[in-house]
């Protein structure tokens, strides 16, 4: 039996007590809250799952987009640029469609009208899992009562025609050659204002990505114990919090403290940020340069592969690599192992010594 209580601010809140159950929901008249109540009663007989006020009126694809995203907001969860990008993207593009209207054949349809806009297998991949994000939260924590098992097999069907996969994983390193090239031109080039070069070295040092290298501060580099914290991370399963001390070593042909301590005599600056430059506009010169020097196919973030593959060839563990890296599964560290065979003398050398 539903519960009707009158609250100072003149809304009427229901509570409902029923097979175990207990929902409650705040309503600005007695009579939406009487009309709610018994409807989901009679849900709750029926054994099917409570759904809340917000998912009433959620009739179409676009109502559980937005039922995702004011739930994260609620509890303070950052949803982050790709993930935003591709869900402003699906709201475009299955926003108006019914709930129901949410079929194989017409999740299907969507899959290859992506691939023929250019998307690859793997960026149909993500979408698709985006769309199962929206469906299961609006089923587990509104009650919306919807199956996946369409989008599940259009997912099956999608595979089999090749337009949904796995990304390759790229081995790309630069040779000893391009990389002195890159830093020879990046160091040359009188018109570069930012020293992407010093930035390239570090990038090598310390295997940190390039947006991880623009927002380090001053605060958080310890030169006594060649210490740096890396602040919040890049971890799928926590967006905030994840700070990191990682080590300043001496082993991969540049050294990290020292690279910092010229950025220090170069701008003398000792707080804010140590690189204080934009991360994108330091990848894009790093492309240009590539671009001037016909060196094909190399990126930005192929330097973190580089300065992990030279922890490994220096003679690190894969526990000890992750330490630096900031890999929580080693199982995406095992692909950085293939060491290049001349390595292996060094290896030795170091085991005995």
């Amino acid at each position: 039996m539903a519960t009707f209580t009158k609250l100072k601010s003149g809304s009427w809140r229901a509570q409902i007590r029923r097979k175990g159950q207990y929902v409650s929901e705040t309503f600005l008249r007695r009579k939406d809250a009487e009309e709610w109540a018994l409807d989901l009663e009679r849900r709750i007989d029926r054994q099917e799952p409570a759904v809340t006020r917000k998912s009433r009126d959620a009739k179409r694809f676009r109502d559980l987009v937005a039922l995702h995203r004011q739930d994260m907001a609620e509890v303070g969860v950052r949803i982050g640029r790709s993930k935003d990008f591709c869900l402003t993207a699906l709201d475009e593009a299955l926003g108006a469609l019914k709930i129901t209207e949410l079929d194989r054949e017409r999740l299907i349809k969507y899959g290859r009208n992506r691939a023929k806009e250019g998307a690859g297998p793997v960026t149909v991949s993500m979408d698709f899992g985006y769309i199962k994000t929206v469906l299961s939260h609006a089923a587990a924590v509104h009650g919306v009562i919807l199956s996946t098992e369409p989008l599940d097999l259009a997912r099956i069907a999608l595979k089999r025609l090749g337009l949904i996969g796995k990304g390759k994983e790229r081995d790309r390193r630069p040779t000893l050659d391009e990389l002195d090239r890159i830093l020879t031109a990046l160091d040359e080039n009188p018109r570069q204002s930012i020293p992407v070069g010093r930035i390239v070295r570090f990038a090598v040092a310390t295997a940190m990505r390039q947006e991880e290298i623009c927002r380090v501060e001053w605060r958080d580099f310890d030169p006594r114990t060649r210490m740096l914290l890396i602040r919040d991370r890049k971890d799928p399963r926590r967006k905030d919090g994840n700070h990191q001390r990682i080590p300043l070593l001496d082993v991969s042909g540049y050294d990290a403290c020292e690279i910092i301590e010229e950025q220090a005599r170069c701008s003398s600056a000792r707080e804010g940020r140590i690189f204080p430059y934009n991360g994108r506009s330091v990848g894009t010169a790093f492309r240009r340069q590539c671009q001037d020097l016909n060196i094909e196919d190399l990126h930005f973030h192929d330097l973190r592969h580089e300065g992990t593959s030279r922890l490994f060839e220096a003679g690190f563990t894969i526990e000890q690599v992750a330490l630096v890296t900031g890999h929580k599964d080693w199982k995406m560290l095992r692909r950085y192992t293939h060491l290049k065979p001349e390595a292996l003398h060094t290896v030795r050398a170091a085991r005995a010594a």
